[in-house]
């Protein structure tokens, strides 16, 4: 089973299944069926990924558990810094504006707008949005069906988990999925 990212940017049209369309002049994400009609981002729990994948990864879900899809966006103030973090389950981001560093695993990776990049989930990462201006992305995360409507992010350091959290997250809807019909 892949996790996989497209763009589309003439708009695009889904009949259903597991995805999520986000449409980037509208700011709205949409799971299943869609059609917009302008630039639009598109995830895909699927077999294989398409030709065009902006980023494709393959992930080893417990098929027995059950899964929730969350797309939520993430904003960042100029200057603004994850700290050192965990999430429960895997995701790609997508960032919309501004600039960002990952950093993971002791490698550090940039990302400009449209840059998508993806995250396991138990491995520490720090992201640092651009010290000029202000900066988001939006991600579709697999996550355990636990964390409905909570905050994934576990701040790894405890001195990090004292310090003023500057990001801001609205999440956009969690759906349970059927992780068996991929």
């Amino acid at each position: 089973m892949r996790l996989s990212i497209y763009q589309h940017a003439n708009g695009v049209r889904t009949d259903g299944g597991i995805e999520v369309v986000y449409d980037l002049a509208q700011d709205v994400a949409h799971f299943g069926a869609a059609e917009i009609g302008g630039p639009a981002l598109r995830w895909a729990l699927e077999d294989r990924a398409a030709d065009g994948a902006l980023l494709s990864v393959e992930l080893a879900l417990d098929r027995s558990q059950s899964w929730l899809l969350r797309c939520d966006r993430v904003d960042f103030p100029p200057g603004g810094i994850a700290y050192r973090h965990t999430h429960p389950g895997p995701g790609i981001r997508c960032l919309l504006f501004g600039a960002i560093t990952i950093e993971t695993e002791g490698a550090s990776s940039s990302y400009g707008p449209l840059g998508a990049w993806f995250e396991s989930g138990p491995e520490p990462v720090r992201a640092v949005a651009s010290a000029d201006a202000p900066s988001a992305f939006v991600r579709v995360m697999l996550l355990p069906r636990e964390w409905r409507g909570k905050r994934t992010i576990r701040t790894i350091d405890p001195v990090d988990a004292e310090r003023p959290k500057l990001q801001t997250a609205r999440v956009d809807f969690d759906v349970d999925v059927d992780v068996l019909k991929v």
